[in-house]
């Protein structure tokens, strides 16, 4: 009788705990702040494994090439990262130099997860759209896991490659369908860009903290370790994810059945669509390009230490944050004004890139960095909300193919980056890219004044009253806002003009006849 009494109090403790967990579970206000949890881990983890193997891959493959293991150099001092100088003095005198040749083979391993989730997007979209949210989140977050492992035994070349592109599938289902859902569970401003703006923080923070937390574990516990930690982190979210959203159960696939969303080619050619798909790849372009290039420029400019290119890009997670806080508080009060905090951003970001070849010093260009980051947030923070407003006032209210777009935005620059920056900057040089690209993002931001009127544009919930009887959660039609003012001959009113309305007939009539 004795060792009954503690399983009864176990199961009574369990039976409590799950009395509670379903208790939380019923609340629609406390599951999706749950939701935005489990988002912003994946996010996380896939930000986190996106640049924890900087700092791991190029002296890993420096020992294997010291074993006398067919592979590429290990020269990779144009890869940002923590110990960029360690993978090429561990060498020493015992390797030859590495050609141009080597280098690239370097860079489109680190390119790969963004070259295969760029190929991969157009198509996670429409089965996110297809499938809701939760499922192709689960998707990724397996995906992931198997990536993460897979990185974590790899033994060559070959693996390593296959590792970071199985990364980039995942990342298309787990990074689209995140975002997506947030934007679904939070159709409300200003809660929608506050939740978007967490999730922005959450990448930031990925990014940044990966790499010394790599360097560190594979310094003291080996390769494997850091790769285990995350591929545990992905289990995790996984099981979370299962039991707050319940993908498979019964109710959940008849919500997912509702709608059905706007093909991806007809978002693509949507110009509003396309004018914030082109600022969110602009704005990431000096980011995507300097990051393989900068820490060579720094030792040759200012003789910069190791530590000092490795922390060269700390500093700016604050500024980011900052301007992810100041971004979503401003459109809070002044939800018009989206355009205009991304056309700001914009100009920050050229402004910062013009900069950086002028800097001579460590501090300044710290700064010049800070200012980049803080603006590439305020574009972020702005054009992300913009892009789910856009479908709710002008297609069906899914989310899945809007965010692959905005997905392939971004891998756009980061498939480009690790390949094209260095031979950029051996052809024209360092100052020449930064001032290109500076330059690109100054005349880039006024072309966000053509989504001035998107303001004047309100949404209607009627679909969703209908389809479901119950109070709206994202899923719902939308009408233009009309201004008594504006008016046709006849008297009827219409919509205000706006800079598209040429290309609007014809992107309307095409549809019609289509």
């Amino acid at each position: 009788m004795e060792p009954a009494a503690p399983a009864g109090q176990a199961r009574a403790a369990a039976s409590k705990l799950s009395e509670a967990m379903g208790a939380v579970l019923q609340d629609p206000r406390r599951q999706r702040r749950l939701v935005l949890v489990i988002v912003c881990v994946a996010l996380f983890l896939d930000n986190m494994l996106y640049m924890v193997i900087v700092p791991i891959v190029p002296d890993y493959i420096a020992h294997m090439h010291k074993a006398g293991r067919p592979t590429m150099s290990p020269k990779v001092h144009t890869l940002q990262a923590p110990t960029p100088a360690s993978g090429s003095d561990n060498m020493g005198n015992t390797s030859e130099s590495p050609t141009e040749s080597e280098d690239v083979k370097i860079g489109v391993l680190f390119a790969s997860k963004a070259i295969l989730q760029l190929l991969v997007n157009p198509l996670s979209g429409p089965f996110i759209d297809r499938m809701s949210y939760d499922v192709p989140l689960l998707i990724g977050l397996g995906v992931l896991f198997a990536s993460t492992v897979l990185f974590a035994f790899a033994e060559d070349y070959a693996m390593l490659f296959a590792a970071r592109s199985l990364q980039g599938l995942g990342s298309a289902f787990a990074d689209t369908s995140g975002i997506a859902m947030i934007a679904d569970k939070y159709p409300e401003e200003p809660e929608r860009s506050r939740a978007l703006g967490v999730a922005l923080a959450f990448i930031s923070f990925g990014s940044l903290v990966a790499p010394p937390f790599g360097g560190f574990l594979y310094g003291f516990a080996g390769k494997p370790v850091p790769f285990l930690v995350l591929a545990a982190v992905s289990l995790l979210d996984a099981l979370l994810l299962l039991v707050v959203a319940k993908p498979f159960s019964a109710v959940t696939r008849a919500r997912a059945n509702l709608p059905v969303g706007t093909p991806i080619h007809r978002l693509m050619l949507d110009p509003y669509i396309a004018v914030v798909a082109g600022a969110l790849t602009t704005c990431n372009i000096p980011l995507a390009f300097l990051e393989p290039t900068i820490a060579t420029w720094m030792e040759h400019t200012m003789a910069a230490s190791e530590w000092q290119t490795g922390m060269a890009w700390l500093p700016a997670f604050v500024p980011h944050v900052l301007g992810v806080y100041l971004t979503v508080r401003l459109a809070a009060r002044y939800p018009h004004l989206q355009w205009l905090y991304g056309a700001l951003g914009l100009a920050v970001i050229g402004a910062s890139s013009c900069v950086v070849p002028a800097c001579r010093s460590f501090a300044p260009l710290v700064i010049s960095l800070c200012g980049l980051c803080f603006g590439i947030a305020l574009v972020d923070t702005a054009l992300l909300p913009t892009l789910a407003f856009l479908v709710d006032v002008r297609h069906v209210s899914v989310y899945g193919s809007v965010y692959a777009i905005a997905d392939i935005s971004y891998s756009v620059a980061y498939a480009l980056g690790p390949i094209v920056a260095g031979h950029i900057v051996h052809s024209l040089g360092f100052v020449q890219l930064s001032l290109g690209m500076g330059l690109a993002n100054l005349l880039y931001a006024p072309v966000l004044l053509l989504l001035r009127n998107v303001g004047l544009l309100r949404r209607s919930r009627s679909e969703r009253d209908v389809l479901l009887d119950e109070p709206p959660q994202g899923l719902y039609d939308a009408v233009r806002l009309r201004e008594r003012p504006v008016a046709d001959p006849d008297g009827a009113p219409r919509s205000p003009s706006g800079p598209f309305d040429e290309c609007e007939d014809v992107y309307n009539n095409y549809y019609t006849h289509s």
